[in-house]
């Protein structure tokens, strides 16, 4: 299905204030921790063929600089950009020169959340977004990245 021969190394970029994920709001960003969901993750890209630097930081430039680095590391970005989402046009900009393929995940849907939440600087570079899905958005990432370079990785 998406050349499970070959495997697929994806960057898993998390924002600020997600290393508090499970204590933090539980009723918009649930109850599971970056752990829980870093392990799902790890689990499931194990099953379709995938490799993933799972990293989190609240430093805008260490994500920068994380970026930079995947151009050479990596087949794709996945991200949660956080609050960065709505200010952040250094990370757009990040983003864009590697000329990877990009999946923007919120856990929360954003596009239901107060104004200032519903601008994102960051998909203006992304490939795609999966917003509102939970933690389970970031399986769903994993899966649509998979789908993005599948056909990279075959020819």
């Amino acid at each position: 299905m998406w050349g499970l021969s070959v495997i697929s190394r994806f960057l898993v970029i998390n924002g600020p204030n997600l290393n508090m994920l499970g204590l933090r709001e539980p009723e918009i960003y649930g109850h599971d921790s970056l752990g829980d969901i870093q392990a799902r993750c790890e689990a499931h890209a194990e099953t379709v063929g995938a490799k993933l630097d799972f990293r989190q930081s609240n430093s805008e430039a260490e994500i920068i600089d994380w970026i930079h680095a995947a151009r050479d590391t990596a087949d794709g970005i996945i991200i949660n950009p956080a609050a960065f989402t709505h200010t952040s046009v250094a990370i757009l900009d990040a983003l864009a020169l590697t000329e990877l393929p990009v999946v923007e995940i919120h856990i929360s849907n954003i596009f239901r959340r107060e104004s200032f939440r519903q601008h994102s600087y960051i998909s203006m570079g992304a490939t795609g977004i999966i917003s509102g899905f939970g933690a389970h958005g970031y399986v769903l990432a994993i899966d649509a990245m998979m789908g993005l370079t599948g056909e990279k990785k075959e020819t």
